[in-house]
This record gives structure tokens, C-alpha cells and sequence, in this order.
């Protein structure tokens, strides 16, 4: 790999219990394979600020290892340094996603050792995103049948091709491609367009999240605001919008307009209404709490190592286990609301086919998108006979979930009196701000999307900058004003365009167009081809593939 293109060093522990970014646990296949690379000690991020971690004889004999592999093709091995030469285990440094690389604390012989449930694991906890607060709004969309299906049906289209990126190093003949990630063996195919493309790509899908974040964290932090004034200064408040009556009431926040509500408020209170009218002036919505944000999460942008929030992603788990206590409590309050027309709509259904299907299949895109790290994810696992079982299972649960919360979430929903049409693309967003389990969802995920917000961030900062300056770090300058950038787009975007189906369908059509459906199926082709085996039947299921990712992408467009 070119030295010159990998981003700087996050550490990773030797046991278990020790994660790295993501909650993803690195550990080499078999270090003896693993050929050390230097870095200069400031860019290696450590927990302890222990910043020499590669001595000067590992480093001096790094450079001629450099020198002499560059000296013939991958394949020839005849100048690869034996292994007497390398580095001692604790000075070797292995390849992770997206090109980030980590130490290597401890070595064991054979594969990770990660079991098959942890590695399951794993890659549930790693899918499981923002995408599932639109899954409602997708379903309603597409109408309850067909939402149902495409789940189904974009679960197994994903899954293959997410098979097909895990067989992907395999194909490539006489060349040791075991420490190489997707973007490598789009490089391999493709040369720097492969290596660039890749990047842009990814640069789409970690912008169009962590602007999603903005988004949601705006309108988490303004409804846990309201609702503590509202608490603590004993005020009833009553949202001007049509909404069921009861102590599970649920609310229809865009029935008035197509656009976002501002969720004006009527008071009730013996209390200073002036003060009131200023909370409100100064806590709105789109108008100030997005730049709030920033006086929080700018400064955390700007750290060198993200390792303290990485800590923390356990509650990325534990948000998505009570959105599904929460989504049952609900339906059991609620009942089940359901009456299927097949074409025609009605006053408070919708038909059970929709020509705005499309929508539901940008928002899975991105909903079942690991691509570009489910090669790290399974070359941790002891098993590796049992990848693509593992991988299999990971993806039946990340859709079972989808199909649990979409499915109760839209049947529950109380029509009549309310109309689906009411379903909000934030599915939370129907519940009102002094509902007290809602409260409780927004308090987890706010607090969860702040300590993951620097991570994507990080890796922002990492691919992009290490690009162009060689240095994931150049200045505080370079990197304050890529920051700002990023946060500047979200501001703007939490402002003038809350739709966060609207980004989460865009950014997932847009790069699964190249990580999901393009470069898996064109790779396979192109290696098939080379191999004289390929098929026209293959040939004809794979460009079909690539013409599904496609018109996908384009209907985001059009609808």
C-alpha cells in the first residue's frame, strides 16, 4: 500500500472488552503476514499520550523493507523481509477501514478472536443508525405491502452484494491481499480513479450522516429544552396541531403545512407569559438551537484523538434496544390501525402500493450500508469458515429490527382520528414534547449522536486531509476550516431544510450507487472476465445490479 495514503494511528486494546472507533475490535489475521509500517510519533494518537511508540532500529529497518518491496510487483516475493527482521509483535501496525491503521497490542496465531456472536454482533451494532427513525415514513411512502417487501427484497440485494465485496480480495490472483481493504481492491481494479472515487464516496456518505446528526440533534435538543422549561417552571403547554386526545397522545405536526412545524405553543399558566413568548423567541427550532450546537461541538471537532467518544458507543446499542421497548409500549396503548386498499387512498390510509417507493429504497440503501468496513468487521472473526453465515445472520437481524419498528410504528398509528399521512420522517416527532418516553429516547440518542459526531468528524479529517497535506493533522488552521465547513452545512441544512428522508435518501442512494450496487458488481464481473469464466447470465444479473443502483439514485431526484 502507498504509505503516503494512510491516514494516523488509533490504538486499539488486546482484549475484548477494548474497542476501537465504532466499536469495532482489530486484531491482525496473522501478524507474521503483516509487513510493519512507520509513522513519525506525532501522528500517533495514544489514550496516554505515550507519543514514542516505534523505536529507531524498527523504524530504520521499516524504510529499506519499503525500499526493497518497491523494488519488484506485489506478486514477486522474493525481496519480502523474513521474518527475523521484523519488528518485536508490539512495534507492528496492521491496515483497518477506509485505510485507517491500528496498533497491534498483542498477537495470537490464526485469525481474530472474536466468536461468531460478537462478530454478529458487531456488525448489527455498526449498521444500526439514524436510518431506522425513517423507516416509518418510508413504509408510509411506499405504502404498508410494498414497504414490507422492499425491505425484504433491498435486505437480500444488499446482502449479496455485501458478499460479493467480502469475496473480492479472493478473486485477485498472486497477490498477497490479505491486510487490503475494499478501497484497495478498487485501486487495484481501477487504478486512482478506483482509489479517488472511493474516497468522494465515502466523503458523501460521512458528511451526509454527520449532517443528518445536526438535524436530528437540533430537534432532539430543542424538544428535551422545552420540555425541562415547561417542567421545571410548572407550565401546560399545548401544541397548536390536530393530534388524539389521552395520556398516549400522538400528534400530526404537518397537517397545517408541507413544510417542517415550528411547534408554536398556546400556554396555560398563572406564570409570566412574557417570559414565556421570550423562551420561545430565543429556543426555536430552526432559528437558534442549531447554532447552539456549535459552541458544543466545534471545540470537540478540533481534538486530535477521538478515543474518549469512542467509549461511549455502547449507547449507540442501548438507544436502539429502548426505541424498541419504546415502539412496543406504544403499540400496545395505541392498538393496531390498518385497513388495505391496494391502489386507491382514502381519507386516513394509504394504498398498499405507492408510486413513491423509491423514497423507502434510498433510506434502506443507507440503511443496510457496510460495505466499505465489513471486511474489517470479519477478518477478526475465529471462525472465518463461518463469514458468510455470521454476515448473513448480522443482516436477518439488522432487518428484522427495521421491519419490527417500521411495521409497528405505521400499524399502531392511531387512524382514524389521524391520517398516515401524519407519519413524520423522524417517527418521534409524532409523539409531543412532554411525552415522557419519548423524552427519555431523545435524552439517549442526543447524547449518543454528541459523542459519535467527533468520531465521523475524525474520519472526515483523516481521509481528506491526509490526501491532500499527508498529515491528518496539518495545522489547527487546515483543520478549523474544515470543520467549519462541515458544521457550517449542517447549520445551514437543520435551517432551511430539516428533511432528514430527504438527506438520508440522497446520501444513501448516492453512495451505495458506488459501494453497494457499482463496485462490487463490476469488480466480480472484471475478475470473472479475466479468469475466462465469465458467464452471460452473470453477466446479465450484475449489469441489471448496477442498473437497479442507478435508477435508484436518479428517482431520489425525481419524486
Amino acid at each position: 500500500m502507498e504509505e503516503d495514503t494512510k491516514p494516523i494511528l488509533v490504538p486499539v486494546g488486546g482484549d475484548e472488552s477494548n474497542y476501537g472507533i465504532m466499536n469495532i475490535q482489530f486484531n491482525p489475521e496473522d501478524y507474521k503476514c503483516k509487513r510493519p509500517f512507520h509513522v513519525e510519533p506525532t501522528n500517533i494518537v495514544s489514550e496516554n499520550d505515550d507519543m514514542q511508540r516505534v523505536t529507531d532500529e524498527a523504524s530504520a529497518m521499516n524504510k529499506r523493507i519499503h525500499y526493497y518491496s518497491r523494488l519488484t510487483s506485489p506478486a514477486d516475493r522474493a525481496l519480502i523481509a523474513p521474518d527475523h527482521v521484523l519488528p518485536a509483535p508490539d512495534e507492528i501496525y496492521v491496515y483497518s477501514p477506509l485505510g485507517t491503521a491500528f496498533k497491534v497490542d498483542s498477537c495470537t496465531d490464526g485469525y481474530g478472536k472474536n466468536s461468531s456472536l460478537v462478530t454478529i454482533f458487531m456488525i448489527w451494532n455498526t449498521m444500526m443508525g439514524t436510518s431506522i427513525l425513517s423507516i416509518p415514513w418510508g413504509i408510509k411512502q411506499a405504502g404498508f405491502t410494498s414497504g414490507i417487501i422492499l425491505i425484504l427484497l433491498m435486505g437480500i440485494l444488499t446482502l449479496y452484494c455485501c458478499y460479493r465485496v467480502v469475496k473480492s480480495r479472493q478473486m485477485i490472483p498472486l497477490t498477497d491481499t490479505s491486510n487490503w481493504e475494499f478501497p484497495d481492491v478498487c485501486r487495484y481494479y481501477f487504478g486512482s480513479f478506483g482509489q479517488w472515487s472511493s474516497l468522494l464516496f465515502s466523503m458523501i456518505s460521512l458528511v451526509g450522516a454527520m449532517i443528518v446528526y445536526w438535524v436530528l440533534m437540533s430537534n432532539f435538543l430543542f424538544n428535551t429544552g422545552k420540555f425541562i422549561y415547561n417542567f421545571v417552571h410548572d407550565i401546560n403547554v399545548t401544541d397548536i396541531v390536530p393530534g388524539t386526545n389521552g395520556s398516549n397522545k400522538v400528534i400530526c405536526p404537518s397537517a397545517a403545512s408541507d413544510h417542517p412545524p415550528q411547534n408554536r405553543s398556546v400556554m396555560f399558566s398563572s406564570g409570566n407569559r412574557t417570559g414565556f413568548e421570550l423562551f420561545e423567541e430565543w429556543w426555536d427550532k430552526s432559528q437558534t438551537v442549531p447554532f447552539y450546537l456549535i459552541a458544543v461541538l466545534l471545540p470537540l471537532l478540533n481534538l486530535k484523538s477521538p478515543s474518549f467518544f469512542a467509549k461511549f458507543n455502547v449507547l449507540g446499542t442501548v438507544s436502539v434496544v429502548y426505541l424498541v421497548f419504546l415502539v412496543t409500549v406504544k403499540a400496545v396503548h395505541l392498538g393496531i390501525h390498518l385497513e388495505f386498499n391496494w391502489f386507491t387512498e382514502n381519507e386516513f390510509f394509504v394504498p398498499e402500493f405507492r408510486i413513491l417507493f423509491p423514497q423507502l429504497t434510498g433510506v434502506l440503501t443507507l440503511a443496510f450500508f457496510i460495505h466499505n468496513c465489513v471486511i474489517t468487521l470479519l477478518q477478526n472473526n475465529r471462525n472465518q469458515e463461518n463469514n458468510v453465515r455470521d454476515l448473513s445472520i448480522a443482516y436477518f437481524l439488522v432487518g428484522l429490527t427495521y421491519l419490527y419498528v417500521g411495521v409497528i410504528i405505521f400499524a399502531s398509528f392511531p387512524s382514524p382520528p389521524l391520517s398516515k399521512e401524519c407519519i413524520e420522517q423522524n417517527f418521534l416527532d409524532n409523539f409531543p414534547s412532554d411525552d415522557i418516553m419519548s423524552f427519555v429516547a431523545r435524552i439517549f440518542l442526543l447524547f449518543q449522536m454528541m459523542t459519535v459526531y467527533p468520531l465521523l468528524g475524525y474520519l472526515v479529517r483523516v481521509q481528506l486531509l491526509r490526501q491532500f497535506f499527508g498529515n491528518a493533522y496539518p495545522s489547527l488552521f487546515h483543520v478549523l476550516i474544515l470543520n467549519l465547513a462541515i458544521v457550517g452545512a449542517g447549520v445551514a441544512v437543520a435551517r432551511f431544510y430539516p428533511n432528514i428522508g430527504g438527506i438520508i435518501r440522497y446520501s444513501g442512494a448516492t453512495c451505495g450507487l458506488a459501494f453497494v450496487f457499482v463496485y462490487p458488481s463490476l469488480i466480480y464481473m472484471i475478475s470473472l472476465h479475466r479468469a475466462g469464466q465469465l458467464m452471460w447470465p452473470t453477466l446479465i444479473i450484475h449489469i441489471f445490479i448496477i442498473l437497479l443502483g442507478l435508477a435508484n439514485l436518479i428517482a431520489q431526484f425525481l419524486l
